[in-house]
């Protein structure tokens, strides 16, 4: 029999939430690998690093040397979580890792992944990017299936999902053949025993998981970036409905389900890196032909285009291609600034923007501005940004956004508000121009972004613009607690 799982944390501390942070947030970034002949803790250390744009909550890696799992995880960025003697601690020769941002289940500890489970023969230890819909329907069968997989331990969908791998009979193959055709909604998963390494990815494959060879191993992640930080080659996209299960017998796959995909069209807009490839289709090609859609269908008469960094950045220069206005920087990023323990000041929070972008008042000072962004969800951040350029001395701001109008909330994984919330929800663009202060605004359409990622329609989910849900979302399951509910 196994050893039972070893589980640490270092400051165990509450993350705060920035309260002038209104981008739209991805549910968290997934790594496992398996590499007998590697230090897996390190390599999953920089496969998170390389993620941790979709997660700024919390982070864990749990390693296996063979006979028991250690989990280490803890509040905070990857790099905040993990030091060099920390990695020391946790050898082995398969790992998983994941960095969190809570959309199912508060941001505490309990809910930190990856989660772990006894199984009474085996260790579970699993990490989950998405966001399921079905979840009370899920807890409720655990009042049936009694044993190891009893008992909830957080309050998130991947720990009734853990729970029930855990409570099924044999080994874990068969378990997560026995459950997935159960689960609704968005997953891709890495998880493992003290042998194996699994991965799945459910029936749309809604957010994106793909599997690369290192020279002595195999590694999966919900990025090519992040193969490419651990020199892993890529192989392929996990498929939609696919199980994998990674040991010394190379990868096998099992299908689970008929895949019927519908990747998320926002992952192209604003949520998985640049240098990062989907589909087939790199992001950043994408971003850029998004641009010069945008350009074609709202023109403006302008001196300058300068995009709202990072995010707008490879958008505004497709803009400037086709349009011929000059690109430029007007917006300095604090790179440095992401999740923080520290709570701001009243003072502080009146800044808000500001102490993420500063504008460069001798670029910016008597232009007419094009300024370019991913998205508009809330209008707060759009609406400072506009006001802080007029204050720089900019005599027209013209804003263009690289998506439509996010009308939606979004069930699947990313962190929009709800639909009253949405600015975009309540308001039509005329009178999100005027919320924001902009001379004028526009979105690309749903027709054009769709065209700049070389799919067809049917195989993306755009329920956010649209309203168009591949998967119907019961009343009961829309909420962000939805545990904490019937507890």
């Amino acid at each position: 029999m196994a050893e039972p799982c070893r589980l640490t944390n270092g400051l165990n501390k509450p993350a705060s939430r920035d309260p002038s942070d209104n981008q739209p947030r991805d549910a968290c970034g997934v790594f496992g690998v398996w590499a007998p002949a590697e230090e897996v803790s390190k390599l999953t250390y920089f496969g998170l690093y390389a993620l941790q744009h979709r997660g700024q909550e919390s982070a864990g890696i749990a390693v296996s040397d063979g006979t028991r799992i250690v989990v280490y995880k803890d509040m905070g960025l990857v790099a905040q979580v993990f030091d060099e003697s920390v990695l020391n601690t946790l050898r082995g020769h398969v790992a998983i890792g994941h960095c969190r941002y809570s959309t199912t289940g508060s941001s505490v500890w309990a809910n930190a992944q990856p989660a772990f489970r006894f199984t009474g023969t085996t260790g579970l230890a699993l990490g989950h990017n998405g966001n399921l819909i079905n979840t009370l329907e899920l807890a409720a069968m655990l009042e049936d299936a009694p044993g190891p997989g009893d008992g909830l331990t957080g309050t998130s969908d991947t720990d009734v999902l853990t729970a029930l791998f855990a409570s099924q009979p044999g080994g874990m193959t068969d378990a997560a053949a026995s459950v997935l055709p159960l689960v609704r909604g968005a997953y891709s998963l890495v998880f493992m025993d003290e042998q194996t390494l699994y991965a799945a990815r459910d029936p749309q494959g809604f957010r994106p998981l793909v599997l690369g060879r290192l020279a002595r191993g195999w590694v999966v992640a919900s990025e090519t970036a992040a193969l490419d930080i651990v020199g892993a080659a890529f192989v392929r996209e996990v498929e939609p409905g696919e199980l994998l299960a990674i040991d010394e017998g190379g990868v096998r796959s099992k299908r689970f389900a008929p895949a019927d995909p519908r990747g998320c069209l926002f992952e192209y807009v604003y949520l998985a890196r640049p240098d990062t490839a989907i589909a087939g289709r790199g992001v950043h090609a994408t971003r850029l032909a998004i641009g010069r859609r945008l350009a074609r269908e709202h023109p403006a008469d302008a001196d300058l285009v300068i995009p709202v960094p990072e995010s707008g950045t490879p958008a505004a220069i497709g803009y400037a291609e086709a349009s011929g206005i000059p690109y430029g920087q007007g917006l300095v990023k604090n790179s440095y600034v992401g999740r923080t323990f520290i709570e701001p000041s009243q003072t502080i929070r009146k800044l808000g923007i500001r102490l993420k972008l500063n504008p460069l008042r001798d670029a910016i000072a008597g232009k007419r501005l094009v300024v370019v962004d991913d998205s508009i969800v809330r209008g707060n951040t759009q609406r400072a940004i506009v006001a802080m350029l007029r204050d720089a001395g900019a005599t027209q701001v013209h804003v263009r956004i690289s998506s439509p109008p996010v009308s939606w909330p979004c069930f699947y994984g990313i962190d929009f508000a709800s639909r009253a919330e949405l600015i975009a929800g309540n308001l039509d663009v005329a009178g999100i121009r005027v919320s924001i202060g902009a001379d004028t605004l526009g979105y690309v359409s749903l027709d054009g972004l769709i065209a700049a990622t070389s799919l067809p329609a049917g195989r993306l989910c755009h329920a956010c613009f649209d309203g168009r849900y591949p998967l119907s979302v019961a009343e009961t399951e829309r909420g962000k607690h939805t545990l904490e509910k019937v507890r």
